[in-house]
């Protein structure tokens, strides 16, 4: 009898149909074919500890360490050595999940700090243990306005980060959902096509810094939506927090986002963090983990996890989600790493991204090989038109050892800077790009 029972071909088959697919290489159609690996892993005979070790050196040297002026949802910040050292220690690295309260007391006192700092920063009552990232974490919020109104359309602003648009969307589809996007006008969210369609719809998804960098002014929206019993959700980035005004401020209902600039490196792409906040009447309605702290029968501090609407915890069938969980290690760095920069790092980290971005900017104009898109404020992410060939600019960046613009609809650049990138990087850039012909 064998350990597992793998489907029969007659299941698979079946199975190929139900999804209108002709071969299980079908699944992968999605992946590029330049991702796919065809040939064999030439993965080599066992060897001895000096032989092996000397071999991953040798693997390890064609990683290229590059300059990096690309964000667009990953951000290459400075993450201070102590986060990656207490994060490798065998209590947190080796954690799963804190199913027995009395025996996970630690893990339960940093998931509670965690989110106590989530609500600090978003200006938000309460918080989840984290999400997965911040695309789902933003689809999560969706569910929850859903879950609250009882509408089935949603309006979501273009000038969000388009994946996680597609997230919203892929979320939206299996709950017969109906996402209605709100178009971009100067690179900012059309408000007079949200004011004349938002009566019956459960709510607004925006972004802000959007996808373009641009800070948004998101003045008496919060009130609109309210009107018509819908729920107003911000989506913002991690280090943004410091400096552009939350969604709390900003009235909303449900604040959302990625969490990765706070402490992860960008690891080819995750895993990330994503956070979920709101205010206090929607909790229930909020999917995953909540902590909370409390005493036991002998008056000492206890932590304990108060809410746990998920399939594991309650019926599937009453559970507000079914496939989110928190990043708890990574929920850990995000703690860490406020605690090490305290209040005034983090406002003083993201000035200096804020102060990088806008001197690159107007360096940049300066050259007169880019002219601005858009007239509006921007946190560490702007877009310029450029009047050469971008790709192979690129490029040549690339053979320098360093990570171009995002290229956008051809001509357009989506640059970013973070607190990494000193004066010398940038004017090299610049040198750069006066000099490419």
């Amino acid at each position: 009898m064998q350990k597992y029972l793998p489907h029969t071909e007659q299941e698979i088959k079946a199975m190929l149909e139900r999804i209108q697919a002709s071969s299980l290489d079908d699944l992968f159609s999605a992946i590029p074919k330049s991702l796919q690996l065809k040939q064999s892993y030439q993965i080599p005979e066992a060897m001895d500890d000096l032989t092996l070790t000397n071999h991953m050196h040798k693997l390890a040297q064609k990683n290229k360490e590059l300059i990096i002026f690309r964000g667009a949802g990953s951000y290459d910040h400075y993450t201070p050595s102590a986060v990656k050292a207490l994060l490798s220690r065998q209590e947190f690295l080796t954690s799963y999940t804190p199913y027995q309260p009395e025996v996970a007391q630690g893990t339960l006192q940093y998931i509670f700090e965690y989110q106590s700092m989530v609500c600090e920063l978003t200006q938000m009552v309460v918080s989840n243990a984290s999400m997965y990232d911040g695309s789902t974490a933003t689809a999560e919020a969706m569910f929850m306005a859903h879950s609250e109104t009882r509408k089935d359309h949603i309006l979501v602003s273009a000038t969000m980060h388009p994946k996680t648009i597609e997230v919203i969307q892929t979320y939206a589809r299996y709950r017969q959902l109906t996402v209605v996007i709100v178009p971009e006008k100067n690179g900012v969210t059309d408000l007079a096509f949200v004011k004349e369609n938002h009566s019956d719809k459960m709510g607004l998804i925006v972004q802000n810094p959007n996808y373009y960098g641009i800070v948004e002014d998101f003045t008496g929206v919060a009130d609109m939506i309210h009107e018509h019993r819908g729920l107003f959700i911000i989506n913002q980035e991690g280090q943004s927090l410091a400096l552009v005004k939350s969604a709390g401020e900003w009235g909303a209902d449900i604040a959302t986002g990625e969490l990765q600039s706070l402490g992860l490196p960008m690891a080819f792409g995750g895993a990330y963090i994503g956070y979920l906040a709101t205010k206090h009447q929607l909790v229930r309605k909020m999917p995953g983990r909540i902590c909370g702290v409390t005493e036991d029968v002998d008056g000492r501090r206890a932590f304990v996890l108060t809410l746990q609407a998920r399939e594991q915890h309650i019926r599937r069938a009453k559970a507000n989600s079914n496939i989110c969980s928190n990043q708890s290690l990574n929920a850990l760095a995000v703690t860490i790493y406020l605690s090490l920069v305290g209040k005034e790092g983090f406002v003083e980290l993201a000035e200096e991204s804020m102060r990088g971005a806008h001197y690159l900017y107007n360096e940049l104009i300066k050259t007169k090989k880019f002219t601005p898109v858009y007239e509006q404020p921007f946190f560490n992410e702007f877009v310029l038109k450029a009047n050469f060939d971008l790709e192979r600019f690129n490029e040549e960046l690339l053979n320098d050892g360093i990570l171009g613009p995002l290229v956008l609809d051809g001509q357009k650049a989506l640059f970013a800077v973070t607190e990494k990138r000193s004066q010398k990087e940038i004017d090299q850039l610049v040198e750069k790009v006066v000099a490419f012909k």
